[in-house]
């Protein structure tokens, strides 16, 4: 068997996704079995639901598209923020003790909603079928997690209607649009806060939480002083927020958004999480609440659709890194799975990086560990994110460097970062148990194996990896009843192929590199083994 390095990966399309649609094409649908009978329809209901085994594609509007008109908008800046320039990078600042908050907050680069509308070709070529907007309601900083007013929109982004306008033409490309929620917590200069602040006899002073107590006079969100934090146990602030009809959640959800990612939802707390995406639901059935929950993931359902899979996250990263053996951290995969379930899973999303870690290009500067890692992220059950910048090589390490602006200069079809990441959607799209499959150890020693399976064998995925950084040759066991005997396994990453021998299969891998095996169902001349299984 003879290896293609994952360096030269790119270019391969893969045979045996051909072979299979071919052979599906002349084929009678064989009869399923009793265990294909006991999940029998499982697996479509999954296909209907466009949340699980998204590929999402996220979004710092100000860093995402330079505006087509700043000069008629440079007065949505006034000092002390500062408007740069789009080649210019953002670099850490000093702590502004007037404003409570860090000077780099308030550098803006001027990207809008419209601006954003004009690269939407690039987000819908990379195959997403999510857009995931970090916050764009009415805020003080460039990242606008200090939020002034939910309903209102930045007006250094835009307006509602263009958010209407947006999600219009989000669907149109066969897209959904998720927005950030940050309900935990508003900013230190909106209106209400201060108000509140002022006066004990405000309308507002119940919002939030006041007292000697707090270094500030006020709680606030890990002791940032721009951050207080609502009270959510005030029913009016809840009313407010997800549980009246004109409510924050539910009113852009009639706008025609579908979805929401709830900042810092662990602080949101089990109750109140409940409460929301249960009205997010009943506003718009089928609707998204994914929970930004670095907590293990086990008991977060279903208070939310999905978290945001840091646990699993860690687990590749460290994986990669070498900070992890394969053994172990095939063991705290089959558990997280086993015990948080498929299901809930597949509606979470796996990022190597976004808008609060450096950029996996710098967590990861070895190519070959990034790109084993970029292959599980691809390949283990959830919802992979996209990170935008990251599919081009951008680089960043801590906060504000990972926010820089896109690097358009970047996208080109020779950009090898691009072509792999690509050629990574694109072998999702192909395999649908990689979108919606149920999740199986595959039996090994040194590896990190697994598969990836529905009720049909054709949509079996193989995935073994090899972190280390020494060659692996093992036997390592398929527990797959549908898998044929003496017939050949294909990467579908670089064409090789291999024998499975009664379930088991003899590998060989270089250090730094994986094999994504899918069955072979006919080697041509119009006979297969596999006629006459599901």
């Amino acid at each position: 068997m003879k290896l293609i390095p994952l360096l030269a990966a790119c270019a391969f399309m893969p045979v045996a996704f051909a072979q299979q649609a071919a052979f599906a094409t002349h084929a009678a649908t064989p009869a399923g079995n009793r265990h294909d009978r006991a999940v029998q329809g499982i697996y479509e209901q999954r296909e209907k639901d466009w949340r699980n085994g998204a590929v999402v594609y996220q979004v710092l509007v100000d860093r995402f598209a330079p505006s087509a008109n700043l000069a008629a908008k440079r007065a949505l800046y006034p000092a002390p923020k500062v408007l740069r320039g789009w080649d210019e990078v953002p670099r850490r600042g000093v702590y502004l003790e007037g404003e409570r908050l860090w000077s780099h907050e308030i550098e803006f680069w001027g990207g809008d909603l419209a601006s954003l509308v004009g690269k939407l070709g690039h987000v819908q070529s990379m195959g997403a079928d999510v857009l995931y907007l970090n916050p764009i309601h009415l805020a003080y900083t460039n990242h606008k997690y200090d939020a002034f007013d939910y309903n209102a929109v930045s007006p250094e982004f835009g307006t509602r209607a263009d958010v209407k306008a947006l999600a219009a033409n989000v669907h149109q490309r066969g897209m959904k649009l998720v927005l950030d929620g940050v309900f935990n917590h508003m900013g230190r200069n909106s209106p209400r806060f201060r108000d509140a602040f002022a006066n004990p006899k405000s309308e507002w002073r119940d919002w939030f939480y006041f007292g000697p107590q707090y270094q500030s006079g006020a709680r606030v969100w890990w002791l940032a002083e721009n951050l207080p934090e609502l009270n959510l146990e005030n029913p009016k602030v809840r009313a407010h927020v997800y549980g009246a009809p004109d409510s924050v959640v539910r009113s852009y959800l009639r706008d025609g958004v579908d979805g929401w990612r709830l900042d810092v939802a662990v602080d949101i707390g089990f109750k109140w999480l409940d409460e929301l995406t249960q009205a997010a639901h009943k506003e718009k059935p089928g609707s998204l609440v994914v929970g930004e929950i670095a907590n293990y993931p086990k008991e977060w359902f279903p208070s939310v659709d999905g978290v945001m899979n840091f646990t699993l996250r860690e687990i590749v990263l460290r994986l990669a890194g070498g900070k992890l053996e394969a053994p172990q951290a095939q063991r705290m995969v089959d558990r997280m799975v086993a015990e948080s379930g498929t299901d809930n899973l597949l509606k979470s999303w796996l990022m190597l990086d976004n808008h609060d870690t450096s950029r996996i290009a710098t967590v990861l500067p070895v190519e070959q560990q990034r790109r084993l890692a970029q292959v599980l992220q691809f390949t283990l059950p959830g919802a992979p994110n996209i990170y935008y910048g990251s599919e081009i090589g951008m680089t960043g390490e801590g906060d504000p460097a990972m926010r820089a602006p896109m690097r358009w200069d970047l996208v080109r079809d020779d950009n090898p970062t691009l072509g792999w990441t690509r050629q990574l959607v694109r072998l999702r799209k192909q395999h649908r148990a990689l979108r919606i499959g149920d999740y199986r150890p595959v039996t090994s020693h040194r590896l990190f194996a697994f598969e990836r399976h529905t009720d049909r064998a054709r949509d079996t995925v193989i995935v073994l990896a090899n972190p280390s950084s020494a060659d692996v040759a093992e036997t390592v066991m398929l527990g797959n009843s549908k898998l044929m005997n003496n017939w050949m396994m294909v990467d579908a990453l670089t064409g090789a192929k291999i024998q499975l021998v009664s379930g088991l299969l003899d590998v060989k891998l270089p250090a730094h590199t994986v094999l994504v095996l899918v069955p072979e169902l006919s080697p041509g001349g119009g006979y297969s083994a596999y006629k006459r299984v599901q």
